[in-house]
């Protein structure tokens, strides 16, 4: 056996007893980085070290404090407020205003984690309030970054771009923002329908057990269960990540008006900071997590009481997940593994085949690692066979696109790691599961999707 197979092994072994026990996949995967690096690959410790995400740490930390502030100084709540104000009783614009808003954002360049960030709590909030599922809210918003992730003056379009030229189509530019944004914009439909469909069942099924239950109390004591019992009408914690409890009211028709939400000098602040997170970031190109990270310790100063609840109320279990597992990826990278991975894919001759294994490959390791760096380590495998006659440069570009982004939504990523910490803390392993089977469902269909429709078939 191989060390870059024993390697990849080990991934999947800390991978799987944090995804099914109490057991932090993230620590075991930073420890098992320095067994690994040390023992078997002769790296040195500071090596390993090395590997660290500190701009994905930075990233995580400063948007999360600082939404830990929107959120409880309530400048969400009054976003929230006025966008339901904006959408009255027409409950399908809530994810339509949430998905075109961070696309925007991400077309006009917002690194796709700071448009998640900025977009996802109100979003969740917002559907809440509307009885729309929290994971699917969450979906569409994710889907609506991906949509715009490929403009030209996105990160992600940057280096999408950057393969187009290596394979002598740099006037393909529009079409691949053009199929990203389109494949996206259907995808959130799916998911949203879906997951919508889903909790419709589920909520039912809850609500029929909970009115057998007050049966039996009936016809046992002969009168009403008390309406105090603790039962949750939202079938309990296995579903309050996935539900809300409006959904029957709004439905109905009969939402109540929106109780008023003041626009305080705080809250006015806190909205000009999160304007110029957006100029700072896609403006002056400064990073997502120092911005943040700025801008929270200017509204710290302005009301310290924020500070203590903020700062306790982030999700640093979250943060030890992300980190822990992209740091074990960077040295998998470090010790030679993904190379290997990658002269494999480069020698097997069809370009076509490559192609397919390639978006599986990207697929795999952005659901773990950066998909900036998945895009960057893949690009000199894809350019060569992105030029092959047979096929054409923008659809291989695009799938690959496609195939490394969708993943987002991943636990493991930084995008889907902001959708738990915009979750509500008591359901942030119920969210995370979601996501977890969400990213796996994506890997399995997409690329080989994406690959049929802009490889084989030549849609690019």
């Amino acid at each position: 056996m191989s060390l870059s197979l024993i390697a990849f092994l080990v991934l999947v072994a800390a991978f799987a007893v944090g995804s099914f026990t109490k057991i932090n996949a993230g620590l075991l995967a930073t420890v098992a980085a320095f067994g690994v690096g040390t023992l078997l690959a002769g790296m040195s410790v500071k090596d390993v070290i090395g590997q660290f995400p500190a701009g994905l740490f930075f990233i995580l930390v400063g948007a999360t404090l600082l939404f830990a502030i929107v959120r409880i100084n309530g400048t969400i709540d009054l976003l929230a407020y006025w966008a339901e104000r904006l959408a009255g009783d027409r409950k399908i614009l809530v994810p339509i205003l949430m998905f075109l808003l961070t696309a925007a954002l991400a077309s006009a360049g917002a690194f796709t984690p700071a448009a998640i960030a900025i977009v996802a709590p109100v979003g969740l909030a917002l559907g809440m309030r509307f009885g729309i599922s929290t994971l699917a809210m969450g979906l569409v918003i994710v889907q609506g970054a991906n949509a715009g992730a490929f403009s030209p003056v996105n990160p992600f379009g940057v280096l999408g771009n950057k393969m187009l030229d290596g394979a002598g189509a740099s006037d393909g530019s529009f079409k691949l923002y053009a199929y990203c944004f389109i494949f996206n914009a259907i995808l959130a439909v799916i998911a949203y329908v879906l997951v919508q469909a889903i909790m419709k069942r589920r909520a039912a099924k809850a609500e029929a057990r909970q009115a057998d239950g007050g049966n039996a109390v009936k016809n046992d004591g002969g009168a009403d269960a008390p309406s105090g019992d603790g039962v949750s009408g939202s079938g309990g914690a296995g579903t309050a990540v996935l539900t809300a409890p409006a959904e029957t009211s709004v439905a109905a028709g009969t939402r109540t008006r929106p109780e008023k939400v003041a626009a305080t000098p705080m809250r006015i602040l806190t909205l000009v900071g999160i304007a110029s997170l957006l100029v700072l970031t896609t403006v002056l190109g400064l990073d997502v997590g120092v911005a943040s990270l700025v801008i929270a310790a200017v509204l710290i100063v302005l009301d310290s009481n924020v500070q203590k609840p903020a700062v306790e109320s982030m999700p640093w279990s979250a943060i030890i997940l992300v980190t822990g597992i992209v740091t074990y990826v960077g040295m998998l990278e470090k010790m030679g593994a993904l190379k290997e991975l990658q002269e494999g894919i480069a020698g097997l001759g069809n370009s076509s085949l490559a192609a397919l294994i390639a978006s599986y490959v990207v697929a795999i390791v952005s659901a773990f690692a950066s998909t900036t760096g998945t895009l960057g380590v893949i690009s000199p495998v894809i350019e060569p066979i992105a030029m092959d006659p047979l096929l054409t440069p923008v659809g291989v570009v695009t799938a690959i696109a496609i195939s490394s982004s969708v993943v987002d939504v991943s636990p493991m990523s930084t995008s889907g790691a902001l959708l738990m910490a915009s979750a509500q803390p008591k359901d942030e392993r119920m969210f995370f599961r979601a996501l977890l089977l969400w990213a796996i469902a994506m890997i399995g269909v997409v690329p080989l999707l994406v690959w049929f429709l802009f490889v084989h078939l030549g849609l690019g």
